[in-house]
This record gives C-alpha cells, sequence and structure tokens, in this order.
C-alpha cells in the first residue's frame, strides 16, 4: 500500500470511533439527535475507510490478489513496535463490522438511544475495540482491544436496566473476566517461552522452539484457545450465551452478532499463522481439538434451537450454530482439509451474520406485538426518561404506523429464515453448499475418500438447517397467522434497517460469484502465511523509506506507514 494516499487510513477504524465516542461524552444526554448524527456519520465514515481498505488489500494481478498493508506506530520497528496490520481477511471483517453497525444505529434511534445515558459513546467504543481486534499484528494489543470491547459491550448490555437484563448482564461479565484471565495467562506463558507476542515474529521462532519447552507453548496455546473459544460461544463454554444475547437491548445484540466474530477471527488467524503447514513439528496443533468442539457445538446449539421458545434465544443459538460451523471448518483447514471449505465458510459467516443481526432486531418487534417488549421499554422510559422537548418532537416524528407493515415483516422474517436454515436461492444454501461440497471433494481433501469425520460434519450442518427452518418456520406460523392481536405501532427507523440487512441478503446472492471468489482468495492467502509473516517483520519505517536504495522489496506486501 506504499504511496497510498492518505498513508494513514489504516488506522482511521481505530481513531475515528474513539474520537468521536469521546466528543460525544461532552454533549448532554438531550442531545440525543446531534449524538446520533454523529454517531452515524462516523460509522459511514467507517464504511468507506472499509471499502477502501477492502479494495487495497485486493491487490492486482502481480501480487496475486493478495495485498497486505502494515502500518507501524510511532516508526517503531517491528518486532518491537505496534504494527497494524491490513489484509484481505481483517479488511473483510472491518466492513462487516461497519454494515451491521449502521442498521444498528439507525434501529437504536427510534428508542433505544433514549434509555440511558452515553448509548452511542459506549456504541463507539465497542466497534473501536472491534476494529482493533482486527487491526492488530500482536497479542498484547489484541488483550488491550479485547478488553476495550469488553469493557463497552457490558454497558450495552445493560442498557435500559430491566431485572432479566441486569441478571444476564453479570452473567455475560463474570464469564468474560474468566475469559481474560485465561487470555493473560495464555499470553504471559507464550511470552515466557518465546519471548515475542508480535505474531509474525512468533510463528518464525515457533519452529525452533526446542522440545523442553514445546509442551509449554501447546498449553500456552491451549489456554490462550479456551478464551477465544468462550468469545466464540462454543460448548461447554457458552451457556451464557443464549439468554445473554436474548435479554439484551436489539440492536446491541445485533452487534454482539459480530462479537463471536472476534473469537472466530482470532482462532483462524493464530491457527494459520502458527499451526498451518509452516508451523514445523507444531503443525496441525488442536485441529482435532477443534473438529471435536465444533460437532459438539453444533449439536448443542441444534437442540438449543428446536427447543427455544422463543425468537430472541433462537437467534443466540443460531449465533453458535454459524460459530460451530466455522470451528469445525478451521479445524479442518489446519488438519488439511482444503482451503476452498474456509472460503465457502466465509461466505457463509458474512451471510448469516447479517441474518442473525436481522432477526436479533425482527424479534423486538414482533414481540412487541404481545406487549412484553412493551412494558420493558415503558419501564425504562419511567426510570430514564426525562420528559423533554426533544423527546417529544421524537415521539411525534416516528409515530407513524405503516401500511401494510406486517407483511414487510413477515417477508423480512421468511427471508432471513432461508438464509439461516441454508435453503436456496439465498446467500446461506450458496455458501454451505461450497463449503460442503468443497469438504467431501477428495482432491480437496487430499486424502482420497472423504473422512467419516467429515461425513459427520455434512450430516450435522443439514441437520442444523433442517432445525432451524421447522423452528422458525413454526415461530413464523404463530406470529404471522396464528395471532389476531393487531399489530403494534412500528417506527420507520425500525424498519428501514431489517429491510435493509434482508436487501443485502439478496444482493449477497446476486453477487455470489465475486463474494465467493474473494473469499477463496482470502483463504489460499491464509494458507500462505510466509507472506503476512515476511512482511510484518521486514516492514520498513518510514525513516529507512527515506534512504531509497535501502529499501528492501517485500513480497507482496508494503508498509502503509
Amino acid at each position: 500500500m506504499a504511496g497510498a494516499s492518505p498513508e494513514h487510513l489504516m488506522i482511521a477504524p481505530i481513531v475515528i470511533p474513539m474520537v468521536v465516542g469521546a466528543l460525544m461524552l461532552l454533549y448532554d444526554d438531550r442531545q440525543r439527535r446531534a449524538k446520533m448524527i454523529m454517531s452515524l456519520g462516523s460509522a459511514v465514515a467507517m464504511l468507506i475507510v472499509a471499502i477502501e481498505l477492502l479494495s487495497r488489500a485486493k491487490g492486482s494481478e502481480l501480487t496475486g490478489g493478495n495485498s497486505i498493508g502494515f502500518y507501524l506506530l510511532g516508526d517503531w520497528a517491528s518486532p518491537f513496535g505496534i504494527v497494524l496490520v491490513v489484509d484481505r481477511l481483517s479488511a473483510m471483517m472491518l466492513l462487516l463490522t461497519s454494515i451491521v453497525a449502521i442498521p444498528a444505529l439507525i434501529y437504536a434511534s427510534a428508542g433505544w438511544q433514549g434509555q440511558g445515558q452515553h448509548f452511542h459513546s459506549i456504541f463507539q467504543f465497542m466497534i473501536m475495540g472491534v476494529n482493533g481486534a482486527f487491526l492488530t499484528g500482536d497479542l498484547f494489543n489484541l488483550f488491550v482491544f479485547f478488553e476495550i470491547l469488553l469493557a463497552a459491550s457490558y454497558g450495552l448490555m445493560l442498557h435500559g436496566s430491566g431485572q432479566l437484563r441486569v441478571r444476564a448482564g453479570l452473567h455475560y461479565i463474570a464469564i468474560n473476566l474468566i475469559g481474560a484471565l485465561l487470555f493473560l495467562i495464555g499470553v504471559s506463558l507464550i511470552y515466557g517461552v518465546t519471548g515475542t507476542l508480535n505474531m509474525a515474529d512468533l510463528a518464525t521462532r515457533i519452529v525452533n522452539i526446542s522440545e523442553a519447552d514445546r509442551p509449554m507453548l501447546h498449553a500456552a496455546a491451549g489456554v490462550l484457545g479456551i478464551a477465544f473459544l468462550i468469545k466464540a460461544g462454543a460448548w461447554p463454554l457458552a451457556f451464557w450465551l443464549p439468554p445473554t444475547y436474548q435479554a439484551a437491548p436489539a440492536p446491541v445484540g445485533a452487534m454482539f452478532a459480530i462479537l463471536t466474530k472476534v473469537g472466530i477471527y482470532v482462532i483462524l488467524r493464530m491457527t494459520m499463522l502458527l499451526f498451518g503447514e509452516s508451523g514445523g513439528l507444531s503443525a496441525g496443533f488442536g485441529s482435532e481439538v477443534l473438529i471435536a468442539v465444533g460437532l459438539l457445538s453444533l449439536i448443542y446449539a441444534t437442540a438449543g434451537v428446536m427447543t427455544s421458545q422463543s425468537l430472541g434465544r433462537m437467534a443466540g443459538y443460531s449465533v453458535q450454530v454459524t460459530s460451530a460451523t466455522l470451528i469445525a471448518v478451521i479445524g479442518f483447514a489446519i488438519g488439511g482439509g482444503g482451503m476452498a471449505m474456509l472460503g465457502g465458510a466465509m461466505y457463509y459467516m458474512i451471510a448469516s451474520t447479517l441474518a442473525t443481526a436481522a432477526l436479533f432486531l425482527l424479534d423486538e418487534v414482533l414481540q412487541r406485538r404481545q406487549g412484553g417488549i412493551a412494558a420493558i421499554l415503558a419501564l425504562t422510559a419511567d426510570a430514564y426518561g426525562v420528559e423533554t422537548p426533544e423527546d417529544d418532537t421524537e415521539a411525534g416524528e416516528v409515530g407513524i404506523t405503516i401500511p401494510g407493515v406486517l407483511t414487510v415483516l413477515a417477508i423480512s422474517f421468511f427471508a432471513v429464515a432461508i438464509v439461516l436454515s441454508g435453503m436456496p436461492p439465498l446467500p446461506g444454501f450458496i455458501g454451505k453448499f461450497a463449503m460442503l461440497s468443497s469438504g467431501l471433494n477428495p482432491s480437496g481433501l487430499g486424502r482420497g475418500e472423504p473422512a467419516p469425520i467429515m461425513w459427520l460434519f455434512v450430516f450435522l450442518v443439514v441437520l442444523s438447517g433442517f432445525a432451524t427452518m421447522i423452528a422458525l418456520v413454526r415461530i413464523g406460523m404463530q406470529t404471522f397467522w396464528g395471532d389476531d392481536e393487531p399489530m403494534a405501532k412500528v417506527r420507520l427507523q425500525e424498519v428501514i434497517p431489517i429491510v435493509g440487512l434482508v436487501v443485502l441478503l439478496v444482493l449477497m446472492a446476486v453477487r455470489a460469484h465475486p463474494l465467493m471468489r474473494y473469499t477463496e482468495i482470502t483463504a489460499r492467502a491464509l494458507a500462505r502465511p510466509t507472506i503476512y509473516i515476511d512482511g510484518v517483520i521486514t516492514a520498513p519505517r518510514v525513516e529507512d523509506k527515506q534512504v531509497p536504495a535501502a529499501a528492501a522489496p517485500m513480497p507482496e506486501g508494503e508498509n502503509g506507514a
């Protein structure tokens, strides 16, 4: 990304939400409209930056479609300084975060932003933590950004109060504090064994670890993996997830669909860097565990989907279905199971994340018809809602009953159901088909016939899809055809985000070929970690680049600092 203008664009996904979130702390809570405009403007700016970074990460034909950008904070040389890295995977995750944040914020403007102080500031800080986790190139700053996003998510989880939300929120905080402790222990052990926390530097040293120290390294990686699996919602570490996500405010629940992907991202990044084919004696470490955890999590999440009696809890289990599928695929990938399978899984991850975000938003609107959420809103409004002129204005503007809203919501609901169940023609089916067909392709596996464990994986993925369809259709029929109660008033800001997410899902199906090509090339790039490693290790400082003769060529990567 050398010569890029502006060259500091890479750090913008961290700086923009940090600055905007801090500025909004200076605003009075009555100035909700101004804060909403600032917050939405920040999300749009991050979307534009993410699109630009993704465009650059695709590279050109000369770089094999894989261009990696580096940003050395303070111009300290890697691996001693802080380095931000943008590649195809991190750029894709940044874009997905921005895409989900915008509809969540629009939905929050209908009421949730007024149910507690500093909603928008906390929201921005959480996005800052998520973006930082996707960009950082070292474990220490990964821990820092994890703590930022978790601390912000605690505040958002408890937003609006209520006994059920507080109880689930405290459970969520306790579990994640345990995860953070394990994270810290794992990082400390890795530093003690290798003497570095830079991911690329760690990947170069892991080959030369002595036989005496290798068990300690594996133990440290295992402890670290447990922390990430907690965040990813894997069984048996995530009994907290469905009730917590169900109790969260709707726009927060939509963003929580991204938080589990942070755990998935780190597992994918770390395993492909450290335990891929270039991992020496540690190559393939943990693959069997990840496959086993993924399959068991699929069974657990499928049973949860079938037994759920509420849409919110079912959405939480749907998040776990996606996480379980991806964890198993990562296990297959580092075990030599074909990178095309991983490419299909990443496409499926994008589609399921958008669909579950829409499901969380739909959940509140549909339950309001039964009065449950309305009661919560009334309760929290009494607790926080000071009658202000600005509140009155908002209520007047949004109190519009949309004709045919039930039809719009029903179409959106069944589109989401089709995606999550993996039925054609929407992207859930396309992603699952690409993933499973690659898994059953003997040439993809490189082992002749598919292994029995692969057949079990295919069976569980198909079973989870049928279970999701049955459960969602059951709830859909009860909601849209089994209830004569008139539709409660729905605000325009609540319908637009849901419809927008559904439109994006349709566009994903229409543009499936280029999107699938992007994820497949991303998977192949992850299988070649030397590009990432060499780029980070040799990333020149600005001071070095001022001497042209000393500028060493980098393979398919450039320094953006």
